[in-house]
């Protein structure tokens, strides 16, 4: 199942991909929208990834399974942003911890919930010719204990989207590609 899905993700982007042409580093209209939808099924799966792992019936081993597959979204060295009602600071941990984190939560029940996931901005091409974008989401976060434990809040997070040239090799042949990879995610709200 899980060699199927990487199997049809490679698919999927070698078939946004076309011929690429190596001198032209533009995007046309229709692989821009390809990109975008590629880039939203990530942050998607994230969302679901969040919510298994920070569920207290998860198993350990199912969890882990988990967080080695949410890692994968991810940029090396990208962040997540923590914040609460009950501090004025946002915490920023590399992905792996903040998952760790995640799943050890002093709560009997975690519901964490993604809506309203667009992009705020159009994506830039960067010096390094990668191309950088913006989505935007909303987390709604509930904990509870059995000892009357309750916190909730809504956090309005911003993940950053790295679109960037990849090469592949595929029946002995070199094949360019257009990948999606999210980084940081920026809190910049937390609200009741």
């Amino acid at each position: 199942m899980v060699k199927s899905k990487h199997l049809y993700m490679l698919s999927f982007i070698l078939c946004l991909t076309g011929n690429l042409s190596a001198q032209t580093a533009n995007i046309s209209p229709e692989r821009k929208q390809a990109i975008d939808s590629l880039a939203l099924e990530k942050v998607r799966d994230l969302s679901k990834y969040i919510g298994i792992i920070g569920n207290k019936k998860t198993a350990f081993a199912e969890a882990t399974r988990v967080m080695d597959r949410a890692e994968e979204l991810f940029a090396p060295d990208s962040e997540m942003g923590v914040s609460s009602l009950n501090r004025k600071d946002v915490v920023y941990y590399k992905i792996r911890k903040y998952f760790e984190r995640l799943m050890a939560l002093n709560y009997d029940r975690v519901s964490i919930k993604w809506y309203e996931i667009h992009y705020i901005s159009d994506l830039e091409l960067q010096p390094d010719g990668r191309y950088v974008g913006v989505v935007t989401v909303y987390q709604r976060f509930e904990g509870e204990s059995d000892d009357g434990l309750k916190y909730k809040d809504t956090t309005k997070k911003d993940i950053t989207i790295y679109v960037e040239r990849k090469k592949t090799q595929i029946a002995g042949r070199t094949v360019e590609f257009w990948d999606v990879m999210l980084g940081d995610i920026r809190v910049t709200e937390t609200k009741v």
